[in-house]
C-alpha cells in the first residue's frame, strides 16, 4: 500500500490568530474548525477535510533549531495551478515581509517564505510533463534566480501546472 500524498501538516506555532491571519491573507487558506488554542485549515482549491493544522503554544516557544541545531522538517511545499498565480503570492509575501528567496529548479518555480513563528515553506509551480524537455530535466541540479514574468512568457501566466508531476512519469 504506497503513499499517494501528503494529506496535511501540523505545526506548532505561538499565536493562532496571528498564523491563521497569515495563512489567510498570503496564500488564502480558509478556516474548517477552530477550537480554543488551534484551527485547522484549507487550501483554496483542496478536497481535503484540511491542509494545515495549527497548535497554539504560546508566546515563549523559542525559534526553531530545525537545520542549524536540531533535525526537523525544513519546509513544506504548497503548489500552485499557473505561474500568475505564483507571481499573485510572490506579491503578497513581499508585501507582508515573508519572501526569503525564489528559486528556478527548471522543472519548478519556486518561491521560498517564512510565516510569522519563522516557519519556512515554499509555493510552487511545475512545469507540466507535456512541456518538459530533455534540456529543462538536466537542469534541475542548476538552481538559479527565478525570474516569473521571463517565465511566464515563456510557459504562458494562465498555464496549467504538472500538479504533482516534475518529472515525466516512468513507463
Amino acid at each position: 500500500m504506497p503513499v499517494h500524498r501528503l494529506n496535511h501538516a501540523v505545526l506548532y506555532v505561538r499565536d493562532v490568530e496571528r498564523s491563521v491571519a497569515f495563512y489567510q491573507e498570503v496564500l488564502g487558506f480558509r478556516v474548517v474548525m477552530g477550537m480554543p488554542g488551534a484551527a485547522f485549515l484549507q487550501a483554496p482549491a483542496s478536497s481535503n477535510d484540511h491542509d494545515l493544522g495549527l497548535f497554539q503554544i504560546g508566546p515563549q516557544a523559542g525559534p526553531s533549531g530545525a537545520g542549524r541545531s536540531t533535525v526537523g522538517l525544513y519546509h513544506l511545499a504548497w503548489e500552485v495551478e499557473t505561474l500568475d498565480d505564483l507571481a499573485e503570492i510572490a506579491t503578497r509575501l513581499r508585501d507582508h515581509d515573508a519572501l526569503v528567496g525564489a528559486s528556478d529548479h527548471s522543472t519548478t518555480k519556486a518561491l521560498y517564505a517564512k510565516d510569522p513563528d519563522g516557519i519556512e515553506f515554499e509555493v510552487s509551480w511545475l512545469v507540466p510533463a507535456a512541456l518538459l524537455t530533455e534540456e529543462t530535466i538536466a537542469g534541475r541540479t542548476k538552481i538559479k534566480p527565478l525570474d516569473i514574468e521571463r517565465e511566464k512568457q515563456r510557459y504562458g501566466g494562465d498555464t496549467r501546472g504538472g500538479v504533482g508531476v516534475s518529472v515525466p512519469a516512468a513507463h
